[in-house]
């Protein structure tokens, strides 16, 4: 567990002995000198809707908000990188510092839409959003971590939301708060607000390292590969000289090598694989396997998502056990003329991906073929010795990224441990 969200946690304490005296509304979980049970009231004994709208034009285009179920309340042009209002935005509401926001539109996890607090600049949403003031006896801060939970908003949400015809939301601003809530009082509400912000504040400090890292890397490729048009990179390690070589990728690779399966291996799903992630299913016998389960790995191997090519999730199999197989979803690339960890660098760039984009079929699931690929053009070092040290580099990287991520991974199931122990 991270360091800092330890020391915090060290003021927590667990209400055992209260569940087993049957105390209904009291969290698994809480601070220190807090015993009280919390109440059941609607949402509207703590939120009411807000009047202000923007009559005066005071804000413009460039203060309309948008609310991201990851980012919270953010502004639209510095999220998104462009204002998506009307022309006129005088009937716009009003959000200031604490307020609270409704958006009527759906996620992938939360179809009813997503209740967030507004840390930020007073700014402007649209009409498709609810925008509330806090009563004196709630916090803001703890409405945002009531509701960032999933499950909670989404149950909170269904019996008082009816969807139209366009998936839009049907409820209106006084009728989203008309379901029950379980608060404690003011006081525990804030520390509770303060504390899950601290987590908030360490996955988004984690966030923005992890970008920073992808940012560096691909300025980095783009250095240490020669541009289009040009045969010699940018940057490359002294000692090196020379022009690089054009070769489809059929001439440095052996393109799905056959091989026969063995009676026991482990299946590699090609949804079990995220970037140099791998997630094995165990197979006792060959014929209850997959149909697509054709690809048997060797140390050294490349595996090209064949598949929507541009998620690249590509996987270096440098392992040396033989009884891995993987989905025929993936293309096996075996080198033979090129270092494995310096073609990875190559097929995981954007240069790679839009070549191979121009050759694939299909709309919503992009797809090439082996055939199409194998004629992919790229550009080689003759020096082998340079393409290890170029790959050796980037390898390096990727375990810098690969370890921030897990990092972040690892306090966002902090925090949703957090958010379902620390609340009724």
């Amino acid at each position: 567990m991270n360091e800092e969200v330890k020391d915090k946690l060290e003021d927590c304490h667990t209400d055992s002995e209260l569940l087993t005296q049957f105390h209904k509304n009291t969290p698994q979980l809480r601070f220190s000198g807090f015993d009280d049970d919390w109440e059941e009231k609607k949402l509207n004994e703590y939120l009411e809707p807000s009047k202000q709208k923007n009559l005066d034009n005071k804000y413009s285009k460039n203060d309309v908000l948008s609310v991201s179920g990851e980012f919270g309340i953010v502004n639209q042009i510095e999220f998104q990188g462009r204002s998506f209002a009307g022309e006129y935005v005088n009937n716009y509401g009003v959000v200031e510092t604490k307020d609270i926001v409704y958006t009527k539109s759906p996620l992938n996890a939360n179809p009813y839409g997503i209740i967030k607090s507004n840390f930020g600049k007073t700014g402007i949403v649209s009409t498709l959003y609810a925008v509330y003031k806090s009563k004196n006896n709630v916090d803001p801060c703890f409405i945002q971590t009531y509701f960032d939970l999933n499950k909670r908003l989404n149950d909170y949400l269904r019996p008082l939301v009816r969807k139209g015809a366009k998936n839009d939301m049907k409820v209106s601003s006084e009728d989203a708060l008309l379901g029950n809530v379980v608060f404690p009082s003011k006081l525990e509400q804030q520390k509770i607000g303060t504390f899950l912000s601290h987590v908030d504040s360490l996955i988004q400090a984690k966030t923005k390292k992890l970008e920073n890292l992808k940012s560096v890397k691909k300025s980095l490729l783009q250095k240490c590969f020669p541009k289009e048009g040009e045969k010699v990179p940018e940057m490359r390690f002294a000692g090196f000289s020379g022009d690089w070589e054009e070769m489809k990728l059929g001439e440095v690779c052996e393109i799905n090598p056959s091989s026969n399966l063995p009676s026991v291996f482990e299946y590699v799903d090609l949804e079990s694989v995220l970037g140099s992630e791998m997630i094995s299913h165990r197979t006792e016998f060959k014929n209850n396997a997959p149909s697509r389960a054709q690809r048997l790995a060797k140390k050294g191997d490349v595996f090209y998502q064949t598949v929507r090519p541009y998620q690249k999730n590509n996987y270096l199999f440098e392992l040396d056990f033989t009884n891995y197989v993987f989905s025929t979803g993936y293309a096996q690339l075996r080198p033979k003329e090129i270092n494995s960890k310096f073609l990875m660098c190559q097929i995981q760039s954007d240069t790679f991906v839009n070549m191979v984009l121009e050759k694939c079929t299909g709309t919503s699931y992009p797809a090439i073929n082996s055939t199409e690929l194998s004629g992919i053009s790229l550009l080689v070092s003759n020096d082998f010795i340079e393409q290890q040290k170029i790959g050796q580099f980037f390898s390096k990287y990727d375990s810098l990224i690969s370890a921030q991520q897990k990092e972040i991974d690892k306090l966002k199931d902090i925090k949703k441990s957090l958010l379902q122990k620390m609340f009724v």
